[in-house]
């Protein structure tokens, strides 16, 4: 069994093994090659991305950072205590890295360490204080209701995404509510339920265990109601403190109606940014 630490010669070089379960799989390992100072890094600071060039500095280094963080966001983040751990085990060692190539993606040789300083800070650093508002909609009630609630998150000096679910990217979705503090789920309901295009996304945030994030429910019902207390429930699940009571209207809400929900996402973005 090859452990951290352990070592392979294979002439001029060595073969150095760091074990990093769970980065993201059980069985993930590292391996440094000594002379060349490259850090194999398996999956571990990776991208689902390709360009033109293989390097670091033959891409958009904006591009490549977004990237990168939509693969931690998306995949890493229930291990970033594990993460954290194996950065500064990592560090311990003491092995000069002049490139990081993962399995997949961009190699890193401009300023190769600044991917494990953007690991690190993901894994232990707090979420920037701004909001997202998924929603999803059947006739565009609850898409009114979105747009007012932004209204008042904007009153309210807080920054927001607005994200319709039906029609967003699911992983540039979650991507933001890990880079976000706050979370608003909106969602008509039908046949008791919340509409099935929110289920995915209710699923992948219950999974991911995100960190330190406050939320609120709201939607708009036809006949019995039950969205938004579905909604507070995944919240809850997820570990996401609800901050305030959730709002709905049946039908398509009122000017009174839709000044309440500027009210509620002012209400909100104050919360928020006093909770910081």
């Amino acid at each position: 069994m090859v452990k951290t630490g352990d070592r392979l010669n294979i002439g001029s070089s060595d073969l150095v093994f760091v074990e990093a379960s769970m980065l993201h799989w059980p069985d993930s390992m590292f391996t440094y090659l000594t002379g060349k100072n490259i850090l194999f890094s398996n999956d571990a600071f990776g991208q689902h991305y390709a360009a033109s060039g293989l390097f670091n500095d033959e891409a958009d280094s904006t591009e490549i950072m977004q990237e990168a963080v939509k693969y931690y966001a998306n995949i890493l983040t229930p291990f970033s205590r594990l993460v954290a751990r194996k950065i500064d085990e990592l560090k311990g060692m003491e092995l000069p890295v002049e490139i990081i190539a993962p399995s997949h993606g961009i190699i890193w040789r401009q300023d190769p360490l600044q991917i494990v300083d953007k690991y690190y800070e993901w894994a232990t650093g707090p979420a920037v204080q701004g909001a997202v508002i998924a929603y999803s909609t059947m006739w565009g009630a609850t898409a009114k209701l979105a747009e007012a609630i932004a209204q008042g998150l904007n009153e309210a000096g807080a920054d927001y995404k607005l994200f319709n679910v039906a029609v967003s990217d699911k992983s540039d979705i979650l991507t933001q509510i890990f880079l976000s503090r706050g979370l608003l789920l909106g969602s008509s309901t039908i046949n008791g339920l919340t509409l099935p295009t929110l289920a995915p996304l209710l699923e992948d945030i219950r999974g991911l265990k995100f960190r330190d994030k406050v939320g609120a429910a709201f939607g708009s019902y036809g006949w019995s109601g039950e969205g938004v207390a579905i909604l507070e429930d995944n919240l809850q699940k997820a570990n996401i403190r609800v901050i305030q009571a959730g709002i709905q209207y049946k039908y398509r809400a009122n000017e009174n109606e839709l000044a309440e929900c500027v009210a509620f996402g002012r209400s909100f973005g104050e919360k928020l940014r006093a909770d910081s």
